[in-house]
């Protein structure tokens, strides 16, 4: 806790409460030969200026509505956010998420060459192209090292903690995960991460997964093949068939859904799993439903028994077993 108060306070000298007031077009005026400034109040609605700031301090003072306080109070009483919610919004001001999920992506990708087991995970899974796992951004998550790295780089705790990068006891939320970058508008959204131990193999971080995975990528196709998980698109990508995207999961978020339609003629092959309790088969089923109410052509591909498309290449497939599936997939 004392280390999380030290932060606070580097917070709020980082980002000083004068030069914060003015980004945002507050105008003082200094008071007299007094060491403040004095404005309108921001936080209420007044004709003659109330409204004191002492830089030295990092405080506020307001004569007319009797509030006072530091730089998150401010926050919280102009904004109507909560404390833990006026540390996010300012440390978003401060350095975006997209810029902390970069620095992460990029460590995990250097830590994938470092330790042996992301590796030997990907080359179980089937993936062994280079060129396609640096494409993709794949890393890997050996844990207990992110949070010194990135504290070196000057994040706070308080900052790793509400992305969710650490957890509440300081350790690596993907520890022993390969972890996949997902962009949106060519930023990262959050990350992914698959177990390659025991753990709940899936996890994002507890924010929007943003829209469909390397959509920039796929979205001048006439014709996209949407898959369930990462590794079905990996592989896919793998065996020339670049049109792959997904939605991490079988469910279409409004933007997913939207993507899919900005172009009227796109044909969409569905791809998921074939399971043999038909969960796969009906999320397909229910899926398909969806997008032919959207009014986009829609075909659903049959892949043998207990195979989705990683499990179907990994077990020996060929391109040419896949082009016959595409083929054979059927119309809603």
């Amino acid at each position: 806790m004392a280390a999380m108060g030290e932060d606070l306070e580097q917070l709020k000298q980082r980002i000083p409460l004068l030069e914060y007031l003015q980004r945002h077009h507050w105008t003082g005026h200094r008071a007299g030969t007094r060491s403040e400034f004095v404005g309108l109040c921001p936080l209420h609605e007044e004709t003659r200026p109330s409204f004191y700031v002492n830089p030295r301090k990092n405080l506020f003072y307001c004569y007319g509505c009797g509030r006072d306080g530091d730089l998150i109070r401010l926050v919280e009483l102009s904004q109507h956010l909560s404390f833990r919610q006026s540390v996010t919004y300012l440390l978003e001001e401060l350095a975006p998420t997209s810029q902390l999920l970069e620095h992460t992506s990029g460590f995990y990708q250097l830590e994938l060459h470092r330790y042996p087991e992301g590796i030997h995970y990907l080359a179980q899974r089937g993936l062994r192209d280079p060129a396609l796992i640096e494409e993709l951004g794949i890393g890997y998550a050996r844990g207990r090292n992110l949070c010194p790295h990135l504290r070196a780089l000057g994040y706070s705790l308080e900052r790793l903690f509400e992305v969710g990068l650490i957890g509440p006891q300081g350790q690596d939320a993907f520890c022993r995960r390969v972890v996949f970058p997902c962009r949106q508008n060519h930023r990262i959204v959050n990350l992914y991460g698959r177990s390659v131990g025991a753990a709940f193999p899936h996890r994002l971080l507890p924010r929007s997964k943003g829209g469909l995975f390397a959509w920039d990528s796929v979205r001048h196709f006439p014709e996209v093949i949407l898959v369930e998980g990462l590794f079905d698109l990996a592989l896919l990508w793998q065996e020339g068939f670049r049109n792959t995207t997904s939605a991490i999961g079988t469910h279409l978020t409004p933007l997913q859904l939207a993507q899919l339609g900005e172009n009227p003629d796109r044909s969409v092959y569905l791809a998921f799993d074939r399971d043999h309790n038909l969960a796969g088969q009906r999320a397909a089923q229910a899926l398909a439903q969806q997008l032919h109410q959207n009014r986009l052509p829609v075909r659903i591909v049959s892949l043998p028994d207990d195979h989705d498309p990683n499990s179907y290449f990994a077990a020996g497939a060929t391109r040419s077993d896949f082009l016959r599936c595409l083929n054979q997939a059927q119309s809603l």
